[in-house]
């Protein structure tokens, strides 16, 4: 059993990321049915936070059917990130964790999220005061370092670990790398491997099915898995793998019947938080995930991501059920 703090999870547990307009309470809903252990929200500004911006404040909604769960936020100054972890508390978060990973330039280069990598010392600082400031186990979410030249996991695990956190994901890329390129995994075994190391280190990127979470399971040994891109539109990887390390044997994939229900599902639950318009439009990302691969699925794709109606756009998921299938058959 792996332990955050005084969070219990499985024996190897499958996170869910956290994803800037992705993993929000409908999304993480579906991917906490199909089995993710522990789920994470988007990741928050610690300055919207303070200032009261309110999508900043909308991201703290958490529900009890989610739990355990983490809210994630980011900042580069010590105020500012204080300030916003008690705001943070008051929700009743299981865990509070920092992201020091964000590759993205306005958050990167202005000395937030991966930007801290190239300022341990100040990273260490901030990461020391939010633990000291709260009751939640704290936990961070950082990449290998700046780029190639500056690789610098090691030591950041060693010392972020002296200073109170309670487990490390690593996503084993560079923030020179963005989201390109081969993740390095043998980085997140040497964090393992190293003596020093006594909390949870959990392995992020390049997990895109049931085989290759078993192969680096088994290769570089970390404590758990977060999966990020490959549950967009397909929250059912959680599920498929659990059953892959129970059997050795691969899930059938879910049919079109499941597709639309998970889609109609996500879109219920999108209005129901966000309301009818908002609802409506944030959720036009996920309808060519959840339908991808589908032959022939472009005039429904083009009809879902132009209609406003919720009525209609339902009657449309139940004719894609419908003549899929019969055309599958």
């Amino acid at each position: 059993m792996v332990k955050i703090g005084d969070l219990e999870l499985s024996e190897f547990p499958l996170l869910l990321a956290p994803m800037e307009d992705v993993s929000d309470p409908p999304f993480r809903k579906l991917c906490k049915e199909q089995g993710a252990d522990l789920v994470y929200t988007e990741f928050i500004s610690a300055d919207g936070l303070v200032h009261e911006a309110i999508n900043a404040l909308k991201k703290l909604d958490i529900f009890d059917y989610e739990r355990p769960i983490g809210i994630q936020y980011f900042g580069g100054q010590l105020d500012s990130m204080l300030q916003a972890a008690e705001i943070i508390e008051s929700k009743n978060p299981d865990l509070i964790d920092i992201n020091f990973g964000c590759p993205v330039a306005k958050v990167a280069c202005r000395m937030a999220g991966a930007g801290l990598l190239r300022d341990v010392p100040h990273m260490v600082r901030l990461t020391e005061a939010v633990v000291k400031s709260t009751r939640r186990p704290v936990t961070v979410k950082t990449r290998l370092g700046w780029d190639a030249s500056s690789i610098n996991i090691v030591e950041v695990a060693e010392r972020l670990q002296d200073v109170g956190i309670a487990a490390l994901t690593i996503h084993a890329r560079t923030r020179a790398q963005m989201y390109k390129g081969e993740a390095d995994w043998t980085w997140i075994a040497r964090v393992k491997e190293n003596p020093r190391m006594r909390i949870p280190i959990f392995g992020n990127g390049d997990i895109d099915s049931p085989q290759r979470a078993l192969e680096y399971r088994r290769r570089y040994g970390p404590d758990g898995i977060m999966i990020g891109r490959a549950s967009i539109g397909y929250p059912w990887i959680f599920r498929e793998i659990k059953h892959y390390f129970a059997t050795g044997e691969l899930l059938e994939p879910p049919s079109v019947a499941e597709r639309v229900r998970a889609a109609r599902q996500h879109l219920t639950d999108s209005i129901a938080w966000k309301g009818p318009k908002l609802g409506v439009l944030e959720m036009r990302r996920h309808y060519g995930p959840y339908f991808r691969d589908l032959p022939n699925i472009k005039p429904y794709r083009n009809r879902l991501v132009t209609e406003m109606e919720p009525e209609i756009l339902f009657g449309i998921l139940e004719e894609i059920e419908e003549v899929y299938a019969f055309e599958m058959v």
